[in-house]
């Protein structure tokens, strides 16, 4: 696994352990989507990993282009996502 996965994974298992008692979090991923075989999947991964440790669920959100980076931010955080955590 490259560093950058391994940054990545970790990123977003830290980001999630780091609120687990009021954890709500919600995941986007970059462009290329979750199985990118990158950055992406090592999200996905890390995520995965932290709800199966802590019995948490998380939301998700693959963007489709650009335009939605700001809307997906936004829409999940005024849904209460928290802590929202988003790659690339």
């Amino acid at each position: 696994m490259s560093l950058m996965k391994s940054l990545a994974g970790a990123t977003c298992t830290l980001a999630l352990v780091a609120g687990t008692a009021v954890a709500e979090p919600a995941l986007i991923y970059d462009l290329g989507g979750k199985f990118d075989k990158s950055f992406n999947e090592a999200a996905f991964n890390g995520a995965t990993k932290w709800a199966t440790e802590t019995g948490g669920t998380f939301k998700e959100l693959e963007m489709q282009d650009e335009a939605q980076r700001e809307q997906a931010l936004r829409r999940l955080a005024e849904a209460g996502a928290n802590p929202v955590v988003m790659t690339g």
